[in-house]
């Protein structure tokens, strides 16, 4: 699991829905904002009721994030705040390769 220093807390995953630019992809959104402080990169997940019905769904897809996450975080850009919101119920693999295209997107 991703530490939670790197994790997005309610007050900076709410700033991110007022004024966020956002990525798209058939699977995941990716919406961010970067900020010019020298701090490390938060990024949390959300996984909406209307993607997985049950609560134990939700929270296996968020931890396969954040798992995947874990290896990719260093490739943000530093101040960089953002959440994942899932529009479909992935697999681990799936979970890692929308993550990758997003990564090359915003860089």
């Amino acid at each position: 699991m991703l530490s939670a220093k790197n994790r997005a807390n309610t007050k900076t995953v709410e700033s991110v829905f007022k004024s966020a630019k956002s990525i798209h992809s058939p699977v995941l959104t990716f919406k961010f904002i970067l900020k010019s402080t020298k701090s490390i990169p938060r990024i949390s997940f959300i996984a909406p009721k209307s993607v997985a019905k049950g609560a134990v769904e939700r929270n296996t897809l968020r931890r396969r994030g954040y798992q995947v996450l874990k290896r990719y975080i260093d490739k943000f850009s530093v101040g960089t705040e953002g959440v994942f919101l899932f529009k479909k119920n992935l697999t681990m693999l799936e979970v890692e390769n929308e993550i990758k295209n997003i990564l090359s997107k915003i860089n």
